[in-house]
């Protein structure tokens, strides 16, 4: 068997219809795309709001493409009843149907998990939220920046001199969901195939986050106790760079590597509990010894004796490391304005990284295509959907 149509493409002749916006259900999909599903994203009229999200070229936006890559693009007016009876006739065709609206607004429209089921009892149906479907904060509006407040992570992060809680800009809340997302479905596809029967998910953004703080939850149902030791970043000559000796193995070949062979039998660093109990002190001797030397010597230095280092790069930097062009990390995809890189999945089978989606289509560019070619429907039925709203096509693939 081919590379291409190998363990790469596991998911290849399954159709998922993904209803969702913003990132973690898009992202969630354009992972399933990669492994071979085929996605059709159903926008809004007004299209997903990352469309016009930067960084922007020539009006279209590369967050968007990186996280629809690979999909077919459609769009409904889900406020028509015409437009939901395509929905409903294409969930019929679906193998998973993903959503992220509010708690309660897909039953409503009549795409609710129960609907869907009675006529394909074997659809995979996933709902992404914040809060979960059926809890007290289920109508709560939920945005990652909220949830990394809410969930004690901001305030795990640390805080500044000033007491104000640190924050990140990343989504982690919104790629956490996507990846337990992505699972789960593919575990629900597991089951389905033992078992013919389809699954209704919830997976959510709150639960996502709790469940990468393993210390930080269990300390919390513990007596007051010594601060988890943080390494912090450290001063180079030309820059910073992080220093981690966590084991009593890297320790001794810190010692080494910085010309300290005393370190090993000082009764405040000799012993891990005792680096623990003196972890300032101990970080700010390493850190002695790293502002008089470059951050690429730093790492390099450390790294050669053992001691696992890093100097701190912009993304820019990394991008274009020959350690991805060896591991066949990023993909080219092309939307209206031109080609941009974006990563693969990251992890290879046999060797071979799953493909990533050439193309991020444009809003609408499939709306015909599929109404046409797996609707059957005809030149005026499409035409009148369009007329009155229901369905819009605009710009087809660059």
């Amino acid at each position: 068997m081919s590379a291409h149509h190998g363990a790469q493409q596991a998911l290849r002749g399954l159709r998922v219809l993904d209803f969702s916006t913003m990132i973690a259900g898009p992202y969630c999909t354009r992972w399933l795309a990669d492994l071979g599903a085929d996605v059709i994203k159903v926008e809004p009229p007004e299209g997903d709001h990352m469309r016009h999200r930067p960084p922007l070229r020539d009006g279209h936006s590369a967050f968007f493409g990186h996280l629809n890559a690979g999909k077919r693009c459609i769009a409904l007016d889900l406020k028509q009843p015409a437009a939901v009876a395509i929905a409903q006739r294409l969930a019929a065709t679906a193998d998973v149907v993903v959503e992220a609206f509010r708690p309660g607004v897909m039953p409503r429209l009549g795409l609710g998990p129960q609907q869907l089921r009675e006529s394909q009892p074997a659809l995979v149906y996933c709902s992404i939220s914040g809060f979960g479907q059926d809890t007290d904060w289920s109508g709560r509006p939920a945005y990652a920046p909220v949830v990394h407040a809410a969930s004690g992570f901001d305030l795990a992060l640390g805080c500044g001199p000033d007491g104000r809680p640190v924050s990140t800009a990343i989504p982690l809340a919104d790629m956490l969901t996507a990846m337990f997302a992505a699972l789960s479905i593919q575990t629900a596809l597991l089951h389905r195939h033992a078992s013919g029967q389809g699954t209704t998910i919830d997976v959510n953004l709150m639960d996502s986050v709790l469940s990468i703080m393993p210390y930080e939850f269990q300390s919390a149902q513990q007596p007051e106790q010594q601060p988890r030791p943080v390494y912090r970043p450290m001063r180079a000559a030309d820059g910073w760079v992080l220093v981690t000796p966590i084991n009593q193995r890297n320790f001794l070949n810190l010692c080494e590597a910085l010309s300290h062979p005393e370190w090993r039998e000082d009764p405040l660093l000799a012993s891990e509990m005792a680096r623990f109990r003196n972890w300032d002190a101990f970080m700010q001797r390493i850190e002695e010894w790293t502002r008089h030397h470059d951050a690429a010597d730093c790492e390099r230095i450390l790294t050669a004796h053992g001691v696992p280092c890093a100097r701190y790069r912009g993304l820019r930097e990394v991008i274009a490391d020959p350690q991805f062009a060896q591991r066949n990390s990023f993909a080219q995809v092309e939307d209206a304005a031109g080609k941009f890189l974006a990563p693969r999945l990251p992890f290879a089978f046999d060797s071979a990284r799953p493909i990533a989606g050439a193309v991020a289509a444009g809003f609408g560019a499939d709306t015909a295509a599929v109404l046409q070619q797996d609707l059957r429907l005809g030149r005026g039925e499409i035409e009148a959907l369009m007329a009155q709203g229901a369905a819009i096509s605009h710009s087809a693939h660059p």
